[in-house]
């Protein structure tokens, strides 16, 4: 976040935004200024749109990310439209738009202006499809499309970008050397190795990677540094080319502190249970307590149809850990573009985890909510029950579909019910 720039104007829409992150997070506006110029803190959001301002990092509340988008299967803008809505009323502090089907500029454009959350995007997909639609290959795409299509989004307000500046020549030759089950299961990992390999040449965001730090200071654009190599299956977890490319993205992140850029780390995957923490550590060592960004992550691979849930798992101990952003998985996860209801359903699962994990952190104020939630439930005040819930329509459904003619209580214990005969039997003390 610039907080020096020449116009007046420009400092006093930095202050207001410093000003409503810290109310918002409970902390003072000192603080996330230390949190920004340390790098351990990012505000994306791009200098051409006004939105909701989200501090991501260290010390803060951590972050939920929803994806949507488009495929060739399935190109409905409007359907997009209604996953943003319901992402943001569900509680997502920001969505990604993955479209790779239909006008993606038309799209891109049309969540931008309905969005009150900042947006992110990786623009490698739309730089691979738009060659395919010119030229009929992926690999024909050139290093000046690949900034072209950056700036594009850029210019169009988007808040924050996933580039695989880490996927490199040499991590490559590693992966290979090491073998993998899944190998890579990352699309725009996959797109850039593909040409890589073809042209015979080093990752053009990673060759450029000034050219690309100069257009995100010239916007105010967040790179979120992508885990082209994460593992997709347990087996290849905490492995020598993932732990490599982050090596790469930890001096990423340093030259983009220098250049006076924003910049977090996107982190893995699919991990078993014990290797959660120690990845979680290994990021915020070797990259100076960026900010972390973690997909889940999963901590089983046999949770089909259920992998919001692996997810929820596996990101609530990475927050406790110290990761700070959890991007959302839904039911759909390995299985189908997702539907609406998937949608709510992922980020509602992951703000638990998210909730969760910032009680173990000692997260200020996030305590309060469960202690006003006990207080209810000792009243027996079901009204206010239901508006603290998390996800306030599916407890009013299932509180109204339970029918008892013990009014106070539900049917679970009915006149049986504890809280009430204690509350009874103590008063009468």
């Amino acid at each position: 976040m610039e907080l020096d720039e020449s116009h007046t104007f420009k400092k006093v829409r930095a202050e207001d935004i410093l000003q409503e992150i810290a109310k918002d997070e409970n902390v003072t506006v000192r603080f996330l200024k230390e949190g920004l110029e340390s790098g351990t803190v990012v505000i994306p959001q791009n200098k051409r749109r006004k939105n909701l301002p989200v501090g991501i990092g260290k010390g803060l509340r951590t972050k939920v990310n929803a994806n949507i988008g488009t495929s060739q299967d399935q190109a409905d803008l409007q359907l997009e439209l209604e996953k943003l809505s319901v992402a943001i009323d569900a509680g997502a502090d920001t969505v990604m738009d993955l479209s790779t089907g239909g006008n993606l500029d038309e799209i891109r454009q049309a969540i931008l202006e309905k969005s009150t959350v900042p947006i992110g995007t990786v623009p490698i997909y739309q730089a691979a499809i738009e060659a395919v639609k010119k030229k009929k290959m992926m690999v024909k795409m050139t290093e000046d499309s690949i900034f072209e299509v950056i700036e594009r989004q850029a210019k169009d307000g988007v808040d924050f970008i996933t580039v695989h500046c880490g996927v490199t020549l040499e991590t490559v030759e590693r992966l290979r050397n090491q073998g993998r089950i899944t190998d890579v299961v990352s699309r725009g990992g996959a797109f850039l190795i593909e040409w890589m390999l073809y042209h015979k040449k080093e990752n053009p965001l990673f060759e450029e990677y000034d050219t690309l730090l100069k257009i995100a200071k010239e916007y105010n654009l967040t790179l979120s540094l992508g885990d082209g190599l994460r593992p997709g299956c347990l087996a290849d977890a905490t492995d020598r080319a993932q732990i490599q490319e982050l090596l790469i993205l930890g001096e990423l992140v340093d030259r983009a502190r220098e250049a006076g850029v924003q910049a977090m780390v996107e982190g893995p995957g699919h991990i078993p249970l014990d290797q959660v923490m120690l990845n979680v550590k290994l990021e915020k060592e070797l990259c100076k307590e960026a900010p972390f960004y973690v997909l889940g992550p999963l901590v089983t691979d046999v949770a089909c149809g259920y992998d919001h849930i692996a997810a929820a798992i596996g990101g609530a101990l990475a927050a406790w850990a110290g990761a700070d952003f959890l991007c959302y998985v839904t039911p759909s996860e390995h299985l189908r573009l997702p539907t609406v209801e998937d949608v709510r359903e992922g980020v509602i699962v992951l703000r638990i985890a998210a909730h969760a994990a910032d009680i173990a952190k000692g997260i200020k104020g996030a305590s309060d909510w469960d202690l006003a939630m006990s207080r209810a439930r000792k009243a027996l005040k079901w009204d206010q029950q239901i508006k603290l819930a998390i996800d306030s329509d599916k407890a009013r459904e299932l509180k109204e579909s339970g029918r008892t003619k013990f009014e106070e209580t539900c049917t679970m214990c009915g006149e049986y019910c504890a809280m009430k005969k204690m509350g009874e039997i103590l008063k009468k003390k």
